[in-house]
């Protein structure tokens, strides 16, 4: 009995190790580098934590020019990581050189919805300069003089609808007469297109295999 008893002890500090070990997994998304800064992503299936990335000064870059996208950059609206689509990135930098990256235009403008709710502490009367990605040429474009492609048949991160982005509407148009949609200005993108294609977004993310 007390050999069957001492080999059950192993097994019970094995499971107690990984009950801690799990619950350590699920409370870290909630510990942040920055209190202020933190950002807390709530997906369909895990919440992580996506802070601004600080200004580089050795970069040598403008304070509020448009940046490369960091390989660990992590989306503050749906958590993914732009740098895997950079055909579809796009960024925002606030008056102190901090930037947000984001997997799509679309996620951009939904964080500009709301700004307090994906980087907590800050607003969107801080935020200095916004980009896309121009789908044409893959170059940075300030987001509020882009025009931009609805219902084509692009497929964007997510493998659904979406918003791709051109520095011209003579660009935007060659592109609809290959891919379909219909174009659209800074203007027409309202909060309840938002969510019309946050709502395929998230149908296509459920439906996909694993």
């Amino acid at each position: 009995m007390m050999l069957h008893r001492l080999a059950l002890r192993p097994l019970h500090f094995a499971g107690l190790a990984t009950l801690v070990l799990l619950g350590g997994l699920l409370l870290a998304p909630w510990r942040s580098q920055s209190p202020d800064d933190a950002v807390l992503v709530e997906t369909d299936e895990i919440c992580v934590v996506a802070p601004p990335v600080p200004h580089d000064p050795k970069s040598g870059l403008g304070l509020h020019a448009p940046r490369p996208v960091p390989a660990d950059a992590r989306c503050p609206v749906c958590g993914m990581y732009p740098a895997r689509s950079p055909e579809w990135a796009a960024q925002v930098i606030f008056d102190n050189g901090d930037t947000q990256f984001f997997d799509s235009p679309l996620t951009l403008f939904t964080y500009l919805q709301d700004v307090g709710r994906y980087t907590r502490g800050r607003q969107a009367s801080e935020v200095a300069a916004s980009y896309v990605t121009d789908a044409s040429s893959g170059a940075w474009i300030r987001a509020m003089d882009a025009v931009y492609v609805n219902g084509s048949s692009a497929l964007g991160p997510m493998r659904a609808g979406n918003l791709p982005a051109f520095s011209s509407v003579a660009l935007a148009q060659r592109f609809i007469s290959a891919r379909g949609g219909v174009l659209l200005e800074v203007g027409q993108i309202s909060p309840q297109l938002l969510q019309n294609l946050n709502g395929e977004r998230r149908h296509a993310h459920a439906e996909s295999p694993l």
